[in-house]
């Protein structure tokens, strides 16, 4: 169940606010100007915040100002036609929406989800990103927890030994490793003969990663020395 701060010194808004939310499953906690919001917002988890712009005590724009500093949460703002230039104001200090009163109750609630489900979207892949073994060079992205590979956000097929060569050196990016090197890492015995091998599949892996494999931007031979990955 989401929390749901709804602001506005109307009472008689807040309550019919507070039945249009509860009746889809979303649970309401009621103030009626910012400095009451803000005392609310530092003592409970909030999800979402419907604010008012025209308050005693401290009114929206001021409220907006003094979430941003703590708080990334998604703020709907309630506006009357006449607040147009406040509305504009709101939003540009970071309020995410705004719905114009008098408000139509079926919009009011579509936007409320809209904004929960991208707030929580992004807090999902901002945790996933935190936590999750990520290597990249450039728009070469390594998801190794998730074995994939993308190059400018489009997926690649690598062999299991193709993936395994990308990811040592993407690792080591900038580095610039031998073929015995690559060999002994891989396939974890003594590199014998091993230049054909290494050769192919280094070919195979720039066929797939490289926009032109003939002049590669990332996966570059160093005459005479071996292969690296450019550190972009």
């Amino acid at each position: 169940m989401y929390n749901i701060l709804v602001c506005d010194d109307e009472k008689e808004i807040v309550d019919a606010i507070e039945i249009y939310l509860t009746q889809e499953g979303f649970r309401v906690i009621k103030a009626y100007d910012g400095e009451q919001a803000l005392e609310i917002l530092r003592q409970q988890e909030i999800h979402l915040l419907i604010l008012d712009l025209m308050m005693p005590k401290m009114d929206g724009i001021h409220a907006i100002m003094k979430i941003r500093e703590e708080s990334s949460i998604p703020i709907i703002i309630l506006s009357a036609k006449t607040q147009d230039t406040d509305k504009v104001l709101g939003l540009n200090l970071g309020a995410d929406d705004y719905v114009a009163k008098p408000f139509n109750p079926l919009e009011l609630i579509a936007r409320v989800k809209s904004q929960i489900r991208r707030y929580t979207n992004f807090g999902a892949a901002a945790e996933a990103a935190s936590t999750e073994q990520v290597y990249s060079t450039g728009g070469l992205v390594i998801n190794d927890d998730r074995k994939e590979v993308t190059v400018d956000g489009e997926p690649v097929k690598l062999t299991r030994i193709e993936y395994n060569i990308l990811l040592f050196l993407v690792k080591n990016k900038g580095k610039v490793f031998s073929i015995d090197q690559i060999y002994e890492e891989i396939w974890k015995e003594e590199a014998f003969g091993a230049d054909n091998t290494v050769t192919v599949h280094i070919r195979h892996i720039r066929e797939k990663i490289e926009i032109d494999p003939k002049n590669p931007k990332y996966l570059k031979v160093i005459w005479g020395i071996g292969y690296r990955v450019e550190n972009i």
